[in-house]
């Protein structure tokens, strides 16, 4: 099935705005549903859901891009189109997707897009491949490089956020990296086995079998459990 992109623009530059708009309505995968000179203007449009992607300055007045993108639901991915090479590490801690210097080639551009389509499509098969049919096996389907990996849910021991990346850990495997957030994660696995017990931190709850203090242990590894966590954890742990 085609794969199309709604998107938004928001900069308060007009030619470089206008730029960005020519380039997305030439772009058959994208389809254009607003422009805007400011982030406060874009935020009505963002939270009725029908956002993909955001083509999106950061300097700013009164809220810039950095700020705004952090407002930002988990579901919708953020491309920076920006003067400044400064913030790229902040961009790709608040949902990233890339991040594009001014002046913006159409070349350049269409490498950015196709990794949102790559994001989308991904985003649709985990979606599409997590059974919560408990008679059969529960799967979840993550893209490690190039590659589509299908792994067991019950093999999936925790899942961390670490380094702006967020890595699952499986019993006897490698960890994989995951394209998605962590709250992306946490939405598509099952709450009555998996729980996160720290912002950093999603446990499969029935793999536990070591409690220390207010830690779990798994092998050499030590997952820490929030003060605000630790009862509802225990209760589900049965202890």
């Amino acid at each position: 099935m085609e794969i199309t992109l709604n998107c938004i623009v928001i900069d308060d530059e007009p030619l470089a705005r206008e730029l960005i708009k020519s380039y997305i309505n030439k772009t058959p995968s994208l389809s254009l549903i607003g422009c805007f000179e400011s982030a406060a203007e874009a935020i009505k449009t963002v939270m009725e859901g029908a956002v993909d992607i955001i083509f999106l300055d950061i300097n700013m007045p009164i809220l810039n891009g950095i700020d705004f993108a952090a407002l930002v639901p988990s579901s919708i991915r953020i491309i920076f189109v920006t003067a400044y090479d400064k913030y790229a590490l902040q961009g790709f801690k608040v949902n990233a997707l890339d991040y594009l210097l001014k002046p913006v080639s159409y070349s350049d551009f269409l490498k950015s897009v196709s990794r949102a389509l790559e994001w989308k499509s991904m985003s649709e098969a985990y979606a599409a491949n997590v059974n919560h049919d408990k008679s059969s096996p529960r799967m979840i389907t993550i893209k490690v490089k190039n590659q589509l990996v299908q792994m067991r849910l019950d093999s999936i021991e925790y899942v961390e956020a670490k380094n702006d990346k967020v890595i699952i850990f499986r019993k006897d495997n490698e960890p994989l990296p995951s394209l998605m957030t962590l709250k992306e994660i946490e939405d598509l696995l099952p709450s009555d086995t998996f729980m996160r017990v720290h912002r950093s931190f999603i446990v499969n709850i029935p793999l536990v079998e070591i409690v220390e203090r207010n830690r779990i242990v798994f092998g050499k590894t030590y997952v820490p459990i929030s003060e605000n966590k630790r009862e509802e954890f225990l209760s589900k742990l049965g202890k």
